[in-house]
């Protein structure tokens, strides 16, 4: 009996070489492929959703590894999520929050579950001090 080329992933080391393999796969773009790479990605991504890497993480930390990974700079995220230079700086420098619709745009550009940028984290900002977490700041003052 021949062995499967691919097995449920049970360990770290494994899963970093399917993404490899993925990778190089997708760069390749043969149509030969589609399948393998079917199902590679259905393997990272029940790994992903049993050892999620970003749960622990806050949106931000977040957010910077992903531009870090995919060489992405603040000047990037103006076009990707339509806000000014000003906006993007405060949102990484921990002085506004994400929006609901700046996470949809995250989400939906890179590819994850709005979940991973729809966490709570604090503000640094000293006028924002008051508020508990990021989640407020999208509220409308009365």
């Amino acid at each position: 009996m021949d062995t499967l080329k691919y097995t449920v992933i049970k360990d770290v080391e494994q899963y970093n070489k399917y993404c490899n393999i993925l990778e190089e796969l997708i760069l390749i773009d043969n149509k030969a492929t589609i399948d393998e790479i079917e199902l590679l990605t259905l393997l990272i991504e029940k790994w992903d959703n049993e050892h999620s890497t970003f749960n622990d993480s806050d949106p931000i930390v977040l957010l910077k590894a992903i531009m870090e990974e995919h060489d992405l700079k603040a000047k990037d995220l103006v076009n990707i999520l339509d806000l000014s230079k000003g906006t993007i700086s405060k949102i990484l420098n921990y002085q506004k929050g994400l929006s609901k619709d700046t996470i949809r745009k995250l989400s939906d550009y890179f590819k994850l579950s709005q979940e991973a940028f729809n966490r709570p984290y604090k503000l640094k900002h000293e006028v924002n001090r008051h508020f508990r977490n990021a989640s407020l700041m999208n509220t409308k003052k009365i």
